[in-house]
């Protein structure tokens, strides 16, 4: 595949906070720890061994076995668990809701970006280990943005009655959403083997969480990725003191309060992502997940009958740690306690909320990790390329917004010149002759002139639009074939990666889909990577 590359802030789907961050911007150097190049792992491996207990790597290691028990780990990923125990061996993270199918394309591309930069750092420093781990979000209780997937323009939806964690929902009912599946796949090999890869994961397992572990499994195992749930009572043990200094004593309410209203000081069009709350920790039991907040010294979960006091809620904490739930603010902080982590790689809005959060990570001596965005990448098919090479396009021009980019195309291929550029340049001259002319007569008639010129420039523009408008009618076969394929680069307005699901892609390339991809993304090269045939 041929392999191209745009600047994030050129392609106009970004936010200026992360294109900023991509350039290393002075003024968001607060929010960071160290920038994601590869010379600055060295410091951010001396800081995170000196910072992590190494009590944590035993637990870890058993609570990975456990989670692994029935599922058919590859070596790689067997090697790569045993090395936790090691103490030269550290952490990549990217983590995702577990969406029907993996949802958007883009949960590939974390998750190769995050193999891929572990296999980068081994070369760089081939003393220590890395191991790509992926974190299953099996504690969110969105259920409506995880409940489909889109192939081929439709939604494929489960319908079913939840609450409380996505990852213990039975996956009972599956059957009826592999059948809808069935019913769209051509007849191919591929085609067989993605609906086996969905009957196997969903049908075969009890739980959305272990379907989801099935199907990651399946796609990334060989490449030895590391697949965790933080669902795990062992592992929240070693969360207890941190959640006391939330639920007491407020503290992540402060510090990210802070450095949210420090980043929108930096600059207005900065958005907030996310807002603490004083309390960041949920209620957790089976079938509900509700928030914990305080009220007069009472401790309640929302919706329920359910209090604490102080004291009680503090021996809760100690006898059942299972059943507190960190939510988006608390998770992060969660993930870096228990593994000896060195980078975390996310989308853009996932790294937005992680910049609120480094004062919030000192004040608990916690090392805060590098924040690399994930690779973006838009795939390109053969017969789409072979219409993009005939309209004659630039692979930047594809990034356009749609009416900008066919008026720039009908200007280039229409036979009379609709750029009225010259023209406003001549006027322009006469009108500075004007303006000299009245300075020396008579001052009180510049605005006169003034006047005069606005009007018969806007009344070129107007002259202008209503030619370009008569060259698209006339021209509109090529207005129709731009509009066909940009629609089904970026359908509904969006990236491709944010719309499609795997499925799609894999119908194409069947499994080469994995390493075809894995050999084009490159996590440090910070830049929209352009796939084509």
């Amino acid at each position: 595949m041929e392999i191209d590359c745009i600047p994030f802030r050129n392609t106009g789907y970004f936010s200026k906070l992360i294109c900023d961050y991509l350039d290393n911007s002075e003024a968001l150097l607060p929010f960071f720890n160290r920038f994601p190049n590869l010379e600055n792992f060295r410091e951010q491996l001396q800081e995170k061994a000196g910072n992590y207990p190494s009590r944590h790597r035993k637990v870890l290691y058993d609570a990975l076995l456990m989670q692994y028990e029935g599922f058919n780990a590859s070596p790689n990923t067997l090697e790569n668990i045993n090395s936790l125990k090691d103490a030269n061996t550290f952490t990549v993270v990217t983590g995702h809701q577990l969406n029907l199918f993996t949802g958007p394309l883009y949960f590939l591309y974390k998750i190769i970006s995050t193999i891929n930069l572990t296999g980068t750092l081994k070369v760089k420093y081939p003393e220590y280990h890395f191991v790509p781990v992926f974190w299953m979000a099996t504690e969110d209780h969105d259920f409506e943005e995880i409940n489909y997937f889109n192939f081929d323009g439709q939604k494929i939806r489960w319908n079913t009655d939840t609450s409380g964690a996505v990852g213990r929902l039975s996956t009972e009912g599956l059957a009826e959403v592999a059948k809808a599946f069935s019913s769209l796949l051509p007849v191919s090999n591929n085609a067989k083997e993605l609906l086996s890869l969905f009957e196997e994961a969903y049908l075969g397992h009890k739980s959305l969480s272990e379907a989801t572990r099935y199907l990651a499994n399946a796609l990334f195992g060989a490449h030895g990725l590391v697949i965790l749930d933080g669902d795990d009572s062992s592992l929240k043990q070693l969360l207890l003191p941190y959640a006391k200094q939330d639920l007491f004593n407020k503290l992540p309410f402060a510090k990210v309060s802070e450095a949210a209203q420090a980043l929108t000081a930096v600059s207005k069009d900065y958005k907030i992502q996310v807002n603490p709350r004083e309390i960041n920790y949920f209620y957790l039991t089976e079938g509900s997940r509700e928030r914990i907040v305080e009220d007069k010294g009472v401790f309640k979960v929302n919706a329920t009958a359910i209090q604490f006091s102080k004291e009680a809620l503090a021996k809760e904490l100690e006898t059942h740690p299972e059943r507190f739930s960190p939510n988006v603010i608390a998770r992060p902080l969660y993930q870096e306690i228990i593994l000896p982590n060195l980078c975390y790689i996310g989308g853009g809005g996932e790294l937005a909320y992680w910049l609120e959060l480094k004062s919030y990570f000192e004040a608990l001596r916690i090392t805060f990790p590098m924040l690399l965005p994930r690779n973006s990448a838009l795939v390109i098919k053969d017969k789409t390329a072979k219409k993009i090479e005939k309209m004659d396009l630039e692979i930047a021009d594809l990034f356009l917004k749609q009416p900008s980019l066919i008026n720039k195309k009908i200007r280039q291929i229409s036979n009379i010149a609709i750029d009225f550029t010259p023209q406003k340049k001549t006027l322009g001259a006469q009108f500075e002759a004007l303006y000299e002319l009245a300075r020396e007569t008579d001052r009180s008639f510049l605005g006169a002139v003034k006047a005069q010129e606005i009007k018969q420039k806007k009344g070129l523009d107007r002259l202008e639009k209503r030619l370009l408008k008569a060259q698209k009618r006339k021209l509109k076969d090529h207005v129709i074939r731009l509009t066909e394929l940009q629609n089904e680069l970026f359908p509904n307005g969006a990236l491709q990666e944010r719309q499609l699901n795997f499925s799609e892609l894999y119908l194409e390339y069947g499994n080469q889909l994995i390493p075809i991809l894995k050999g084009a993304l490159d996590p440090l090269k910070m830049e929209f990577i352009v796939l084509r045939d």
